[in-house]
């Protein structure tokens, strides 16, 4: 059971309308604040909701120099030096954002009225009314104040997420219940009654329902009711829960400004800003794809004018083709029409020739009957017939002798030929004897020289031979004996050699196994290595800042005293591949990405370096820990309580890092105290075993695939609660983890391997000392047994000069019985003599023969010439007769030649004007379409002309204007053809596709140009949009955020502190973002509030200030923050708490809650808040309404006042 305690402030005195202190505050004065110290325990370093990076920026001196309060980029509060130092400014009164309009009773539709809870976490049946300004929720850990805010959320259809807590529904459900509900009653619009929303919940099922005032209705319903009412409680700005708290100083600067024109200012901010966004994003692409279309215009243009050249080309190339056509038809038209009128004269002048010619003949016509027959005119007349046939006869008669005489005269001369080559045949074979004569003699004499050079030989040989017979040699089988007894000898030393030759063998093969080996080895750790290369892959696509960050510690590592641990997401593996869930899941995405420090110096060199001084980049921020050495919890269980309920070990047995890392995954991870179970355990008693008291009351335990985080209640019962959540499958350390144990088994395996080399490098070297040493006695057997094959080798060499000698003393005598043999040269030379003697007789007949031929000849030769006279007198007399004829008909045949001469021309004009008008025929038929039609206008025009001219001649009057009419002769236009195709020759071809192409790209430039222009006029009247909604939405912003930076700034003020909000611009309106600097101590300058530089009470201060700056401009009905004040020193807890008072009881003010587990004393008070106290426990009565708590508190009170007057009430 659970009972609440609610009460409000006495009526305050008259001294204090506002607010009353009960004390005054000790030491009071602008002093600054001292410094936070280390942050809270539990607190994770850097933790993002999202797993990413933070988006911060620096603002180093420069900038907190150059910009001033009115500058451009944002409000900021006044300066009075360079080290940070500030001045309070000067609070202006800002117009107050507006809420729905407030009812008679104080409430503001939207905010809470009432709250009942049935089995909901820690509460059996609770409910309780809320005050329409500050709601303080006080009560001890454990009691149920968090719960509150949970069911808010829940209660209202906001995800559990938003919680930061388990993220089921049935998990609120408490312990033990099968069911429960949330019942919140918010105020209605003004005129309008109360909604009373209900929520049940399961413990057995994941579904839900809700009710409105007792109707059922969907989630949705609820949703939008909660938008009409302007409730925020997804906002961090509006709704701040306890595990959530760390997350506000993790949001990004454009995230705190989203979550901020939610919140407060004028309702239209976040419409603006996405207008904005959205319009610009818009723009960008448009403006992106204009300069792309641009581009490719202009990309286009360039490429058609590179083929504008080669178009005009290909243009002028058709007009050249073109008139080339129409040439080559005008032409062979022309040569016709010139051709026809040469054949009409050529025909004229044929008629006439051929009449004077045949006159001619008629008149010579006897003549050449003369000339046929060939007789005189005397016999012609008296009888030409005989005379002619005697002329004929005696002409054929002498021509038949003469030939006689000459074939006669041809056949002697042939055999007076065939007789001088005979004798020159015979001639040449009488020389060769003669020849033959001189080399028989020589070759008797070489024969004679031989035998006496061989004889000589002969006696030398015999001479070699006698000595070397002459000479001693050793018995050969004593040599050999001497040779083997030697070789006996070497027996031993050559076994002694060949066991070190097998030995240094067996040395070689076994260090070959070992290199080998010792290659496979190093090739499996360069395989781990890559595993190493693939997470530094996957870190770049994740943080590419850290991995810059990573390079830049691995370059500059002198910077530090000890070792600074990259990241775990590249030195943290899991060998146990199936406990990498379990580990991934208890590390955040940006924890894998912290970089742990061992000093304090080094975590500050590190931040300043990176940080701070921005050595790669203004924008780049990295996560750095550091804590120093401190008692860490015990771990819940002992290592026997674990394995008898199934637990195989703590997550530390189950990883493997540096030692360095080990410290944060204990101090912040809590990896010594998170118990692991893969097959399962029984979840009851290990809560029982986690959450005893002497252990810590509670700790985190993995059973299969669901966390159980286990806490137990400090208060009363000291109930166990239990918030449980499944664990998703490992990304980072699923794929890439390294196995350090076989790592190190193969480093083990190289440095063997490699100490196996070295031994077999001395192994070796001994045994080639022990070879050498066998090799020296080797070399005296060697140079025995070199000893007797040098006495074998004498042996066997004198014995074969022996035969040798003996062999050629042989073949010398052979030889020499040869030459004697041979026969004698003087019976060879006596037989060629002979010859020689036949051959000059022969010769001798043959001269005279041909003498003989010779003379015959000369007679025959002589008859020949005299009938060659008279047939030479009878030809005379012919030529006479025809030199007759030729005269008489020089006239004729002068005629005749001239005839035949205009004859063949009038036949060659013709054929060739024939064929003209073929070919022109043929060529109008084949020509192109337009050529056709260019021709006959200009052969219209000729014939025009041609009938006209014809008309004036005939006439005798002016003849016609030649004016555009084509009258170029056949050599003009074949001079024009050669021309224009000299033309076309220099007219490089172009390619037609080439043009197809320029004409296509000339469209579609066409088309582009005009989308460019549809698109800028878009583009124009997007940047109309975006002046319209900035011009609206930045005055808005600007007014807004310089009201909070206002009050900000002075609540700083108020604390010792420096603090300042202002607007961080951007041309990219989504990163337009609030940056909130602050300065707690007087070493430091303004820095940027991140989740790592400050410390957890440092954060949780600058979340408060800036929540209440925020308050007096909020436009939702209510907000809450939940043990903001955790890690604040008291003076800065006292502080905010009276702001906080100041600026929720303000008539204007909207609804407020305050969780806090504990409050100083003498703190200020206003009778606009209410104080509601949570009362659970294990004592409480059963029954409901027993007892009244504020009539107890009043009672106290009286007694107080009683004792002592002056104090005022609480």
């Amino acid at each position: 059971m659970a009972r609440e305690t609610s009460g409000s402030g006495s009526k305050p005195s008259a001294e204090a309308t506002n607010g009353v202190r009960v004390k005054s505050e000790k030491d009071k004065g602008k002093r600054k604040a001292a410094a936070v110290e280390d942050e809270d325990e539990n607190e994770n370093v850097n933790a993002n909701s999202d797993g990413q990076p933070d988006e911060e920026e620096d603002q180093d001196d420069e900038a907190e120099d150059d910009e001033s309060a009115g500058s451009s980029r944002g409000i900021k509060r006044a300066r009075v030096n360079d080290d940070g130092d500030s001045r309070p400014a000067d609070i202006k009164k800002a117009e107050r954002a507006k809420t729905l309009p407030r009812d008679t009773d104080g409430y503001i539709p939207g905010s809470i009225v009432r709250i009942r809870l049935e089995n909901f976490v820690t509460y059996d049946s609770v409910e309780f009314s809320v005050g329409p300004y500050l709601n303080m929720i006080l009560g001890p850990n454990g009691t149920g104040k968090s719960s509150i805010a949970c069911a808010i959320c829940i209660g209202l259809n906001f995800p559990p997420s938003v919680l930061g807590r388990a993220t089921e529904l049935n998990s609120f459900v408490k312990i033990g219940k099968d069911e429960g509900f949330i019942e919140i009653e918010l105020k209605g619009k003004k005129g309008q009654g109360n909604l009373v929303i209900r929520r049940h919940l399961s413990a057995t099922s994941k579904t839900t329902r809700f009710e409105i005032n007792g109707t059922r209705v969907s989630g949705k319903e609820i949703t939008a009711k909660m938008a009409e009412l302007n409730v925020q409680v997804g906002n961090l700005c509006s709704f701040l829960p306890q595990d959530k708290v760390s997350e506000f100083a993790q949001m990004s600067p454009q995230e705190l400004l989203r979550e901020t024109q939610r919140a407060a200012g004028d309702e239209r901010l976040t419409s603006w800003h996405d207008t904005l966004i959205n319009a610009g994003k818009e723009l960008r692409v448009l403006l992106q794809n204009i300069q792309d279309e641009s581009n490719q215009v202009r990309q286009m243009q360039e490429r058609n004018e590179l083929l504008e050249r080669d178009v005009q080309r290909y243009k002028d190339r058709k007009s050249i083709e073109e008139t080339i056509a129409l040439l080559q038809l005008l032409i062979p038209v022309e040569r016709y029409r010139q051709l026809r009128r040469q054949f009409l004269e050529v025909k004229s002048r044929q008629r006439k020739l051929h009449e004077k010619v045949r006159k001619l003949k008629a008149k010579n016509e006897p003549a050449h009957a003369l000339l046929k027959y060939r007789l005189p005119v005397f016999f012609f007349l008296s009888r030409p017939d005989l005379l002619s046939r005697k002329l004929e006869t005696d002409h054929k008669e002498y021509e038949k002798t003469r030939d006689d005489f000459k074939k006669t005269a041809q056949a002697k001369f042939n055999k007076m030929k065939t007789k001088w080559v005979a004798s020159e045949k015979l001639e040449t074979e009488a020389e060769e004897l003669t020849s033959k004569l001189d080399l028989l003699k020589a070759q008797e004499k070489e024969r004679l020289r031989k035998i006496a050079n061989a004889e000589a030989e002969i006696e030398r040989t015999r001479d070699h031979l006698l000595k070397l017979n002459e000479t001693k040699l050793e018995n050969m089988d004593d040599v050999v004996a001497d040779g083997r007894k030697v070789l006996a000898e070497r027996e031993e030393v050559m076994i002694r050699k060949s066991e070190a030759e097998d030995k240094i063998k067996i040395n070689i093969d076994e260090k070959t196994r070992s290199n080998v080996q010792l290659n496979h080895a190093q090739q499996e750790l360069q395989r781990l290595d890559d595993i190493n290369n693939i997470k530094m892959q996957n870190l770049q696509r994740w943080d590419k800042d850290c991995l810059a960050a990573v390079l830049w510690l691995r370059k500059n590592r002198n910077l530090f005293k000890m070792e600074v641990i990259e990241p775990a997401v590249l030195t943290l593996t899991v060998p146990n591949r199936p406990f990498a869930n379990a580990v991934e899941a208890n590390i955040s995405g940006i924890q894998f990405r912290t970089f742990i420090c061992q000093c304090k110096e080094d975590s500050d060199t590190f931040n300043k370096q990176i940080n701070d001084d921005g050595v790669l980049g203004k924008d780049v921020r990295v996560a750095v820990w550091f804590r120093s050495p401190s008692r860490l919890q015990p771990p819940p269980m002992t290592r026997e309580e674990m394995a008898q309920i199934g637990f195989d070990g703590y997550l530390l047995d189950y990883v493997d890092c540096p030692e360095g890392m080990r410290w944060w995954l204990q101090r912040e991870l809590n990896f010594h105290r998170t118990a692991v179970s893969i097959r399962g355990v029984d979840v009851t008693q290990a809560m029982e075993l986690v959450a005893r008291p002497e252990t810590g009351g509670g700790a985190s335990f993995i059973s299969r695939t669901t966390m159980n985080n286990v806490s137990r209640s400090a208060y009363g019962q000291r109930n166990v609660s239990n918030i449980s959540r499944e664990i998703k499958a490992a990304r980072t350390l699923g794929n890439v983890t390294v196995d350090p144990e076989v790592k190190r088994r193969i480093e083990g395996q190289i440095s063997s391997f490699k100490q196996e080399l070295a031994n077999h490098d001395i192994e070796r070297q001994e045994l080639e000392d022990r070879l050498k040493a066998v090799l020296d006695e080797d070399k005296v057997f060697g140079q025995r047994l070199e000893a007797c094959r040098k006495r074998r080798d004498k042996i066997k060499e004198v014995t074969n000069n022996r035969v040798k000698v003996q062999s050629k003393l042989e073949r010398n005598e052979a030889d020499l019985k040869k030459l004697r043999d041979q026969p004698s040269a003087e019976s060879k030379r006596a037989s060629t003599k002979q010859r020689l003697y036949d051959i000059t007789q022969k010769r001798i007949q043959i001269a005279k023969e041909y003498t003989a031929l010779a003379r015959s000849m000369i007679e025959e030769q002589t008859e020949a010439t005299r009938m060659g006279i008279r047939f030479l007198q009878i030809g005379a007399n012919k030529a006479a007769l025809q030199d007759l004829c030729n005269r008489k008909d020089e006239k004729y045949n002068k005629a005749l030649i001239e005839f035949n001469q205009v004859d063949e021309e009038f036949r060659d004009i013709k054929s060739r004007s024939k064929n003209a008008l073929e070919e022109s025929r043929v060529l109008m038929q084949n020509c192109e379409e337009e050529v056709r039609v260019t021709y006959n206008k200009i052969e219209a025009k000729r014939t025009e002309y041609d009938n006209a001219l014809k008309a004036a001649e005939e006439n005798g009057s002016t003849p016609p204007s030649a004016e555009d009419v084509d009258v170029r002769t056949v050599d003009e236009l074949q001079e024009e053809l050669e021309k224009q195709q000299a033309q076309l020759e220099l007219n490089m071809n172009t390619n037609a596709g080439v043009v197809e192409q320029y004409e296509k790209r000339k469209r579609d430039i066409e088309v582009l140009e005009k989308t460019i222009e549809a698109k800028q006029r878009s583009a124009e009247k997007i940047e109309r949009q975006i002046k319209s909604a900035r011009d609206n939405w930045q005055p808005a912003l600007e007014k807004l955020v310089a009201s909070i930076g206002e009050k900000f700034s002075a609540a700083f003020d108020r604390i010792g502190c420096a603090g300042e909000v202002r607007i961080s611009q951007h041309e990219d309106f989504e990163k337009w973002a609030i940056d909130i600097l602050v300065k707690f101590r007087d070493t430091e300058k303004l820095q940027l509030l991140t989740g790592q530089r400050q410390s957890g009470g440092e954060r949780s201060l600058t979340t408060i200030l800036y929540l209440l700056s925020l308050t007096e401009e909020a436009r939702a009905p209510f907000s809450l923050v939940d043990e903001i004040n955790q890690g604040m020193d008291q003076r800065a807890e006292r502080s905010v708490h009276n702001s906080m008072v100041q600026v929720t009881c303000k008539p204007d003010s909207a609804q407020y809650f305050l969780i806090t587990p504990k409050l100083l004393p003498d703190l200020m008070y206003h009778e606009r808040m209410k104080i509601l106290c949570v009362n659970n426990g294990e004592w409480l009565p059963e029954e409901h309404h027993l007892g009244n708590m504020m009539n107890m508190i009043n009672g106290y009170l009286d007694c107080k006042r009683n004792s002592k007057p002056s104090a005022a009430a609480i």
